[in-house]
């Protein structure tokens, strides 16, 4: 079996090196395979590992000069295809003194939540698969330029249990019973609304006290009551063929004790027919969307779920340009 705690150290000096802001170029020439394949999200899209740095980190470094890495879930294992993955979640913090993305500067500390997951390889990084909240540093600079979210917005939360960073020995028999939990709720989830409401099963899964972080221009959720209000009703009654096409995409899930992660890109096809989602007027559009997850068990039930969509790149699928809408509030 690999050795996924020697995975989650394989990847300890580059988020050491991006906590203290130095040595980071080096940090990922040493890790990143030689042809390694990176997939961000919108706007950077897909390029190879040896454009990462120029492309994606040294723009953020240039706009956030102190900037650093806060990591609050790390965590491994195997997907149901044989790979092997480092999940990451966390924020990028610093001074925001210079424009992101066009994004005006504050001048004053933000935060930006990133999803990240690296597949592992003969000691090498092969793949990244990436989401930055990007809206949520749009909103900190007061030009989001699409509708409010109908969840809560702030700096979201580590894990309740301060154990996200996985640090000892794999578990085999809790990470597979983890996952396991965890793709059993998503099956019952896509029998709504073919069927009632309660063949979801919504209470055997999930803790009365869940946290459902979504990202910026969603918002977060608590409880179920929450959750269904604030996300799933509007999400379903806009897409209600979500789950139709998943022989379509990969998933890639994998557990490590009380944590799942799922990655996919896309690892959701849907079609907005109907009214209520993120203010989107439906008209037919097909989408793809990619959807970074990380899950916490707790006491047999899910406490806390983390979600980043890639909300610019949808937009961009239905022909919105969210850059070009905030340039003009700027």
């Amino acid at each position: 079996m690999t050795d996924h705690a020697a995975n989650r150290a394989l990847i300890a000096p580059l988020r050491a090196a991006m906590y203290d802001g130095i040595g980071v170029a080096a940090a990922l020439a040493d890790v990143l395979a030689e042809d390694a394949v990176v997939h961000m999200c919108a706007p950077f899209g897909d390029m190879t590992g040896a454009d990462y740095y120029d492309i994606v980190y040294a723009p953020l470094a240039t706009a956030m000069p102190d900037v650093e890495r806060r990591d609050w879930i790390v965590m491994a294992g195997a997907d149901d295809h044989g790979a092997d993955w480092v999940g990451c979640g966390g924020h990028y913090v610093g001074t925001f003194s210079a424009p992101f993305l066009d994004i005006v500067p504050t001048q004053r500390l933000a935060h930006m939540r990133f999803h990240e997951y690296y597949r592992i390889a003969e000691g090498k990084i092969v793949e990244i698969q990436a989401i930055w909240d990007i809206p949520e540093l749009m909103m900190q600079a007061g030009v989001w330029p699409m509708n409010p979210s109908l969840g809560r917005e702030f700096c979201v939360f580590g894990p309740a249990t301060g154990d996200g960073i996985q640090n000892g020995p794999y578990d085999v028999q809790t990470s597979n019973a983890s996952k396991t939990h965890v793709v059993d709720m998503l099956a019952a989830l896509t029998r709504h609304p073919v069927e009632p409401v309660e063949a979801m099963e919504l209470p055997r899964f999930w803790s009365d006290k869940m946290n459902w972080y979504g990202p910026a221009g969603i918002g977060t959720a608590r409880g179920i009551d929450g959750f269904r209000k604030l996300h799933q009703i509007p999400f379903l009654n806009a897409m209600p063929d979500r789950g139709q096409a998943d022989d379509d995409l990969t998933f890639h899930f994998f557990g490590d004790g009380n944590y799942v992660s799922v990655t996919g890109w896309p690892d959701m096809m849907q079609t907005i027919t109907h009214d209520g989602w993120l203010g989107i007027a439906p008209a037919g559009q097909r989408i793809a969307m990619r959807s970074l997850d990380f899950w916490r068990i707790e006491n047999g039930k899910i406490r806390e779920n983390w979600v980043l969509l890639d909300l610019i790149d949808i937009f961009a699928q239905i022909g919105v340009d969210v850059f070009a809408r905030m340039r003009q509030m700027s």
